[in-house]
């Protein structure tokens, strides 16, 4: 896999002192929210990376504590030094001179040419816990020392360092131990070496992030360090230093890397599988948070939270397509005790922040569900005695009439959401105002609640509770028998995005914008479609929002459609649902077409590569980002790492294809 950043799942890339090479970044999760992440040559380019990112609300609350541990290697009295930072007005340091590859295999591995000698530096996060162990090993014909000065920003990851009078610069020293505890809003950090200290509190000024000029006005920082580690290595010998907040892990350094090692071996389905659903396996577990008190899947990698929505259309190919049906249910029980009043939340809060309830969100439990029950089955203690009574408080609250409030039921029995609040993934805000305003009835939402209502009538039937098992078959049927009537659009041939909530109004209105929520809710339910308007949607989804990358949110004949996610705060904002190509949309397209064209295996075969090419080539090795420009060359664009792109994917790739 040498020279090729897309082989997986154990990507290498050789970077001979090339940076154009070592652009690419690399991520490393703990299970538990924490993460390292960073470029190839550690050259921080977002305000999010770090060698230690930890988690102090597991999986949330991220803070960046570790962000580089300054290498400095002598080696028969030449020094070499190894980092790389851009700092303003001047070209890149030099460190990735010396830097010869990079290889995840499974733990991220830096390899440095120095003189004769080789240099391996290895990564990794110890399960659970807020703590990095780095490893050093040294490859050469005579003793080497290394000195080793940790930066720390010590502040959450959307903030940015400066400096002031305000650390705290005591320094405690045990044996083999060094505790510092600079911000007292955080527990102590302790390191765990051996070596020898030199205590010598200090700041470095004016990183600078290159990615972030894109998305912020400030993009430099000053970092603070307590000192430096000087570590001799003889020849064939390894040393380690670990960094941990609060208390050190439990265990041998050799150990913790031991233990992270084996979990990610075991994430790989092996080589009998393809190299995508290996690779896209592999990075499926680095949102899967089961290594803490509360499990639960992060939206995306660095900076997305948790989102329930996200959580939920993600939960099937994070773990279901894995094999993972106990860590499912797992995760499952802990979505479903967020739900309040039969509602689930938009996110998970962090430090007790208001919840906003969420209708979206809550028809996703169902399709979940479902998903869930075909691993599991009806009889299973989880579906039947937790999960189905869940099921029932939604959709008694889903259907209510009379609380017109968060979604309810209108006359004709669809279901209605409630603005200003968004109804569904596809609507944003710029200053307040809609940039797309689907504050009606949006076309995916009925067939999510179509699906919905199928679902509770069937396991209400099942479980013996006919009252609702009716009530849930005629919620059914109403969407059913006026679906086609209210969301067909003659004159473009296509289902209409959005409608009015009361037909009859004086006011009532229908958008017929060409957006993908068509194709969602085909995927979905494709009963509400004649067979000829099932041809008329994919033709036209086809024309004109597919791309290698995803599905574009809007009509590329549009007007309106903005080709390029770039610009100010505002200006992404409008790009993101206004043509912008979203991967994880590849996965209706993926079902839609299979189930148009059963047993077709040219078909099959196309869908496979859709699915490869979206799969490839990300800013991160391994991973999904969360869009890309609607325009070629398509360029990755957002969240760099996100889990329902590689969610979907692999469920399209390994379920709906049944790819190897």
């Amino acid at each position: 896999m040498t020279g090729s950043p897309d082989l997986g799942p154990w990507p290498s890339v050789t970077i001979d002192g090339e940076l154009e090479r070592a652009e690419r970044e690399f991520l490393h999760t703990n299970g538990a929210g924490a993460y390292a992440m960073s470029t190839l040559a550690l050259m921080h380019t977002r305000r999010h990376h770090g060698l230690l990112v930890a988690a102090l609300e597991p999986p949330l609350d991220r803070w960046v504590i570790l962000s580089h541990a300054e290498t400095t290697v002598t080696v028969a009295g030449r020094a070499y030094k190894l980092a790389t930072h851009q700092f303003p007005g001047v070209a890149p340091t030099l460190g990735y001179r010396n830097l010869k590859s990079f290889a995840q295999d499974p733990l991220p591995r830096w390899t440095y040419r120095l003189g004769k000698g080789v240099l391996e530096r290895t990564l990794a996060l110890a399960r659970g816990k807020n703590a990095v162990v780095l490893r050093y090993r040294w490859l050469g014909t005579s003793p080497v020392r290394i000195s080793l000065m940790p930066l720390m920003p010590m502040r959450r990851i959307e903030h940015l360092a400066r400096e002031h009078g305000g650390m705290k610069q005591k320094v405690t020293l045990r044996p083999n131990e060094v505790e510092v505890q600079p911000v007292l809003a955080i527990p102590p950090i302790i390191f765990s070496h051996r070596g020898v200290f030199m205590g010598s509190p200090d700041w470095w000024r004016r990183f600078e992030y290159t990615e972030d000029l894109r998305r912020y006005p400030d993009f430099q920082e000053d970092m603070w360090t307590p000192g430096t580690f000087e570590l001799g290595v003889d020849p064939g010998a390894e040393v380690h230093l670990v960094a941990a907040v609060g208390s050190l892990p439990d265990g041998t350094p050799q150990e913790i890397m031991e233990e992270a090692r084996q979990h990610l071996l075991a994430q790989d389905p092996g080589p009998e599988a393809s190299t995508l659903r290996r690779t896209l396996s592999v990075a499926a577990d680095s949102f899967a948070c089961d290594a803490c008190a509360r499990p639960a899947i992060v939206a995306g990698y660095p900076w997305l939270g948790i989102s329930l929505r996200d959580w939920l259309i993600a939960l099937p190919g994070i773990y279901l397509l894995r094999g993972r049906t106990a860590e499912a249910k797992h995760s499952m029980a802990e979505a479903t005790r967020w739900v309040r009043g039969g509602l689930l939340p938009k996110e998970v809060p962090v430090s007790g922040a208001g919840r906003v309830p969420s209708p979206d969100a809550t028809l996703w439990l169902f399709e979940a569900a479902r998903e869930l029950s075909e691993a599991c089955g009806l009889d299973d203690p989880f579906v039947k005695r937790q999960l189905y009574p869940t099921l029932v408080r939604a959709y008694l609250r889903l259907r209510g009439r009379r609380l017109k409030k968060a979604a309810w039921i209108n006359s004709d029995g669809f279901l209605q959401t409630e603005p200003p609040e968004p109804g569904t993934w596809m609507d944003a805000r710029v200053a307040g105002e809609p940039v797309t305003a689907r504050n009606g009835l949006a076309v995916e939402h009925q067939a999510l609640w179509y699906s919905a209502c199928k679902l509770l009538s069937a396991w209400s039937h099942y479980y013996g509770h006919p009252a609702v098992a009716q009530a849930a078959e005629a919620s059914r049927a109403l969407v059913a028998n006026g679906f086609g009537a209210r969301f067909w659009c003659n004159e473009t041939d296509y289902p209409f995005d959005c409608t009015s909530s009361e037909r009859a109004s004086g006011d009532s209105w229908a958008d017929s914008t060409i957006r993908p929520g068509a194709l969602v809710a085909l995927a979905i339910a494709p009963e509400l479609f004649e067979p000829w308007q099932t041809d008329a949607v994919i033709a036209r989804v086809r024309s004109e929002l597919l791309t290698g990358r995803g599905l574009r949110t809007l009509s590329v004949e549009d007007r309106r459609f903005v080709g390029y996610y770039e610009g100010d705060a505002s200006q992404r904002e409008r790009a993101l649902h206004q043509g912008s190509a979203w991967p994880w949309l590849l996965g209706f397209w993926v079902r839609a077409v299979r189930a148009q064209n059963p047993g077709d295996e040219d078909v099959r075969a196309e869908l496979s590569e859709w699915l490869e090419g979206a799969a490839r080539g990300g800013a991160v090795l391994g991973h999904v980002a969360q869009l890309a420009d609607g325009e070629e060359p398509h360029r990755w664009r957002a969240c760099p790492a996100q889990a329902w792109s590689t969610a979907l994917l692999l469920a399209a790739y390994g379920g709906e294809l049944g790819a190897g």
